[in-house]
């Protein structure tokens, strides 16, 4: 069953009367979304390149630079459900311009921070208010689009996503060599400035205003309290593995897990709207779906952290030269995106399976490249194994939102998108600790085996996501 089964063809009250005034609308408001979207991904990969020249600049400690990193992806999941529960219930373009407002703001604190505190500090509330924005955008994709136009949309979602993350590491590079180490760094954060205040005033103007339903929602006070401490203590272990010496760690990931048993017996039992709709989870295509952006997430993201320490660190590269030897994965999922996009409103979870598949057999032939040519070269030996990892990764994130929000209402779109996003962060912190694990472990042995030995893990956990895909593939038939 493809995504166009579960779908009605038109969007009420979008489409009622055709006419191009109102398609270019939401085209221009999708294009609002998709730059907020990039402006939020773009950090999560953007400042790896600049970490030697901030810790030059303020004299930072490994710890604090670590916080730079883990604060954001710590802030950043721990926002996003109850605040797409937030633009659900009340307002998601009202949350989107705080969200835009609130990052344009921090990145300016970011960009002119004196000392490593307040750095850090700004770090955190950038995390924030990427956690506010991202869910309102696929919400708003929800509540704008329908049946094939919902599929195309969520194709141009995932092209942001994935040129975002892979392009990140291009920008800062070249940033940092264009203006220095002591002011490029701080160009990395600077450059949101004037897109957030641009975005504003566009927001308010393009994006649909809220569906009055007569009624003020109960946004779950006490379930927001419960998911958001469950999420800390989950996330803490492992961005901090490496500052927290000893396995006791350890003892808090069941401690989330007790805390994520309490948040899910108080949502059966809230009388009002709970802050997560758990019957989302008996839709075969919401939970596995779900499962499987975790676990391509856990692989996706640990791709450019081990990738990045080895050329920079292991074989001396720039942090442009570092940037522009991952450019293909980003200019094969960009292209990829779009066509499954459009691809997965007939084929559904095949597109999904297929992109899995890809991105298995690119990241294997990466890592035969590093054995064939293990010196300064390798950049372009993999360049060809990594475009087709790319294109894999552009047939599966964007096909996977769009088939795991399929049956989901639009009036519940963003919290249900929130749920997706956080287990898509969760992954990438779980997918980061133990790929850079493996890969610190290994290093007495060499750059290149402790880099083929950090793919590994990555493979693993796209094959577990596979595993998944099947799964619903094989049920559905």
């Amino acid at each position: 069953m493809g995504v166009r089964d579960a779908l009605p063809l038109a969007a009420p009250g979008l489409l009622t009367e055709p006419g191009e005034h109102v398609a270019d609308t939401r085209k221009h408001a999708l294009a609002v979304c998709l730059t907020a979207a990039f402006m939020a991904g773009l950090d999560v990969s953007i400042v790896n390149v600049a970490l030697p020249s901030i810790r030059e600049g303020l004299h930072a400690s490994e710890a604090g630079l670590q916080w730079i990193l883990s604060g954001y992806a710590l802030t950043f999941g721990l926002l996003l459900v109850p605040a797409g529960r937030l633009g659900d219930a009340r307002s998601r373009r009202t949350v989107f311009m705080w969200g835009v407002a609130l990052f344009t703001l921090a990145s300016a604190a970011c960009g002119f921070a004196p000392t490593m505190p307040v750095l850090i500090v700004s770090r955190l509330l950038q995390g924030l208010a990427a956690g506010m924005i991202n869910p309102q955008v696929s919400g708003l994709i929800q509540q704008m689009f329908r049946g094939a136009e919902r599929g195309r949309a969520f194709g141009a979602l995932g092209a942001t996503i994935g040129v975002s993350t892979a392009a990140g590491p291009l920008i800062g590079g070249a940033l940092v060599s264009a203006f220095g180490a002591d002011q490029g760094w701080r160009l990395v954060f600077l450059v949101n400035v004037p897109i957030g205040l641009v975005l504003v005033p566009l927001a308010r103007r393009l994006l649909p205003p809220p569906e009055r339903t007569g009624r003020r929602e109960s946004m779950d006070p006490v379930g927001v309290l419960l998911l958001g401490v469950a999420v800390t203590v989950l996330l803490l272990p492992f961005i901090q593995q490496h500052q927290w010496p000893g396995a006791g760690k350890w003892l808090l990931v069941p401690a989330s897990l007790a805390l994520l048993a309490g948040f899910v017996a108080w949502e059966r039992r809230y009388r009002g709207e709970p802050l997560v709709d758990l019957s989302l989870f008996r839709l075969r295509s919401y939970g596995l779906g779900t499962a499987i952006a975790l676990l391509y997430f856990a692989g996706f993201t640990g791709i450019f952290f081990i990738f990045t320490l080895y050329l920079q660190a292991g074989l001396h590269y720039s942090p442009l030269l570092a940037g522009l030897a991952i450019t293909p994965f980003a200019v094969g999922s960009a292209g990829a995106a779009v066509v499954g996009g459009r691809l997965v409103n007939r084929a559904g979870r095949r597109v999904v399976v297929a992109g899995l598949v890809t991105v298995v057999a690119g990241l294997l032939a990466t890592m035969a490249a590093t054995l064939v040519v293990p010196g300064r070269d390798v950049a372009l030996a993999t360049a060809l194994p990594l475009l087709v990892a790319g294109v894999g990764s552009g047939l599966t994130i964007a096909p996977n939102q769009a088939v795991t929000l399929s049956q989901v209402p639009p009036a519940g779109g963003g919290s249900a998108a929130g749920v997706l996003q956080t287990g898509q962060r969760l992954g990438s912190a779980i997918g980061i600790a133990a790929a850079g694990s493996v890969f610190f472990g290994l290093l007495g042995q060499g750059w290149p085996v402790a880099f083929r030995h950090g793919l590994m893990v990555v493979v693993l956990f796209v094959c577990a996501g596979l595993a998944a895909a099947l799964y619903d593939l094989l049920r559905r038939s």
